[in-house]
């Protein structure tokens, strides 16, 4: 296959059990992804939990990110909150703060920042909150990289801020035609066919667009593929996708803005 000239890198969000509790299939994902999001202890994770997911990623390789999500664990970080900038703020430098050490301490680097769930999404549509997100990345002083949706205020605060981004792309999730995602309580809202999601992740590296629910096109910036590794065949799904990526030419690499 010719080469298309285009370049991605695929993330899954990692260590997100605490205590005896396990979620994900990290140890199954990490051969796939070129880089990771490593919950920080709010909405997920513990100092062990934390510490075991730094030494997995940095052996195999993958770069590493700050998972920071809101403090709710019964809910995941999955739940909206009414938090102030300010609290944002504190929220992400603690979680990023408690990563880093860890990374630190096991030799690596801290490449990027990518809010959680609901926070994630409170930050593609409330400019305030993902001002003081970016504030609180460019304060640690690592030259973080922000994972942030395509089209979103994340990432336009991001660049204001001078810092480097990544705009990224969910290959098993439908969109809307303005780029947005589909929300998940709609039917169609999530792609559970690998083919159908493997199909779109080529799409929107190669020919910039995401495939609506109703078969539109909506522009978007695929820098960094979002692969879940919570669904009962999140390996399949990951297996699937890399190996359309490469037969479309497409080049899997980690996403290096230090140079």
């Amino acid at each position: 296959m010719k080469e298309s000239g285009k370049t991605v890198d695929l993330n899954c969000d990692f260590g997100e059990g605490y205590g005896a509790y396990t979620f994900g299939q990290d140890a199954e994902l990490l051969q796939y992804v070129t880089s990771v999001n490593i919950a920080c202890g709010f909405h997920a994770g513990d100092p062990h939990t934390m510490r075991r997911a730094v030494e997995q990623s940095l052996a195999a390789g993958a770069a590493i990110g700050a998972h920071p999500g809101l403090p709710d664990r019964l809910g995941f970080g999955r739940r909206e909150m009414a938090i102030t900038p300010e609290e944002a703020y504190d929220f992400t430098v603690y979680q990023i703060g408690a990563l880093s050490a860890f990374v630190r301490a096991a030799g690596g680097r801290l490449q990027h920042v990518k809010p959680h769930g609901a926070l994630y999404h409170m930050a593609n549509s409330n400019s305030a909150i993902a001002e003081a997100i970016v504030r609180a990345a460019a304060a640690t002083g690592d030259a973080l990289t922000v994972y942030g949706q395509s089209g979103s205020l994340l990432l336009e605060a991001a660049r204001r801020e001078g810092l480097a981004v990544a705009s990224e792309v969910f290959a098993d999730r439908a969109y809307e035609r303005d780029g947005s995602l589909m929300a998940r309580n709609k039917p169609g809202a999530l792609i559970a066919d690998e083919e159908q999601a493997a199909a779109h992740a080529v799409a929107m590296v190669k020919n910039g667009y995401a495939i609506t629910v109703d078969g539109e096109r909506a522009p978007v910036q695929a820098d960094t593929i979002c692969l879940h590794g919570d669904g009962p065949h999140a390996v399949q799904f990951a297996s699937r996708i890399r190996k359309a990526l490469i037969k479309a030419g497409i080049r899997i690499e980690v996403l290096d803005h230090s140079k």
